[in-house]
């Protein structure tokens, strides 16, 4: 949370839509009576992050996957490396970026209260006469890596291990994993010589050789690592359309850019909810009356619904106010005089109006 308070800011007489406000503004504290000019400030686009969870699966031959069903009878085994990737879930996120386009400028004068003005680190509006907290977007969610594999050659002995040829070295693994079935059904008839009494000590023996018998077995049926990885992109909606290319996601190498043609497109649209007619008055209508009436600007966000989807399925809707659509309207400078002294809120995402008390 972080609100910069702008004083002592001539240069703020000049401000331009392409000024880099929170680089050429010095801050401090504001104190009455200063020679405070005027605050610049933005309006806010909204833009929207979209964060994707993907699975990849990495499957691996095993090292005698030839000799599988020979050995183990085991069929269908991997013989090469593949790569596959599945989307489990995708979720937009709104947050307001500056207008370069909305850029204006609070003049304060003799005969009005010099308010004390809230502003985003990157300029947006937050608040005038009162304090508002600066929003953030959450953190992305941290990547779950696949499990730790258990090395088979942890438990191969040193005949296995010096054996002359692949050939023999899968014969003598096979071997092994025979003995150890037998060892394991041994025990739990109760037949083994070794057999403990206590159940504890029995589950810990059988979930010891489960582990070893799995180890060895992948030499001959592979292995298969999951994880799952995390992906984030972020848009500016400026118009409503019903498909926009947003990426592409590959079955074999993940999410990939727009242009990647070794992935499925994924798409954007983005969809106008606003059933009452728009304002007439308009951001130029509006610059118009601030020459009569001064004050300050905001905007009237318009309500939208942003949907992510592919040719076969649906992967992410949000309903959401954003504020390049709509229209600016303006508060006038009477709210502010020395007699009535409003404090306002805005919403940082959209740039409308979010509390007004006096």
């Amino acid at each position: 949370m972080k609100r910069l308070f702008f004083a002592l800011v001539t240069l703020m007489l000049f401000c331009t839509p392409d000024m880099n406000v929170t680089a050429q503004t010095e801050t401090e504290p504001f104190v009455p009576g200063s020679t405070l000019e005027g605050v610049c400030y933005y309006l806010p686009r909204t833009a929207l992050r979209v964060v994707v969870k993907a699975e990849k699966t990495v499957t691996r031959p095993g090292d005698f996957a030839k000799y599988a069903f020979k050995y183990l009878r085991l069929q269908d085994v991997p013989d090469q490396l593949h790569t596959a990737w599945t989307i489990k879930s995708v979720e937009l996120q709104p947050y307001g970026v500056p207008d370069k386009n909305k850029a204006y400028a609070i003049r304060l004068k003799s005969k009005t209260v010099a308010p004390l003005v809230g502003l985003s680190r990157d300029g947006i509006l937050l608040s005038i006469n009162t304090d508002a907290d600066e929003e953030t977007l959450p953190p992305l969610p941290e990547r779950i890596p696949a499990p730790q594999a258990v090395n088979p050659r942890d438990y191969m002995n040193q005949e296995m291990l010096s054996a002359g040829s692949v050939a023999k070295m899968a014969e003598l693994v096979a071997q092994e994993i025979y003995d150890i079935r037998e060892s394991r059904n041994a025990l739990i008839r109760g037949e083994a010589d070794n057999t403990p009494k206590d159940g504890a000590q029995l589950q810990l023996m059988l979930d010891q050789m489960d582990i070893q018998t799995e180890a060895l077995e992948s030499l001959f049926k592979g292995t298969r690592e999951t994880s799952t990885e995390v992906f984030s992109l972020s848009v500016i909606p400026s118009a409503v359309t019903p498909k926009m290319l947003l990426c592409r996601f590959s079955q074999k190498l993940g999410l990939v850019d727009a242009d990647d043609l070794s992935g499925e497109p994924v798409y954007l649209s983005i969809e106008n909810l606003e059933t009452l007619p728009a304002p007439v008055q308009d951001e130029a209508t509006a610059k118009k009356l601030a020459k009569v009436d001064k004050g300050v600007f905001y905007n009237v966000p318009a309500r939208m619904k942003a949907t992510i989807f592919t040719s076969s399925q649906k992967l992410a809707e949000l309903e959401t106010y954003m504020g390049q659509f709509g229209s600016v309207q303006l508060l006038s400078n009477l709210l502010f005089d020395k007699k009535t002294n409003t404090k306002v809120t805005f919403f940082q995402q959209t740039g409308g109006t979010k509390d007004i008390m006096e």
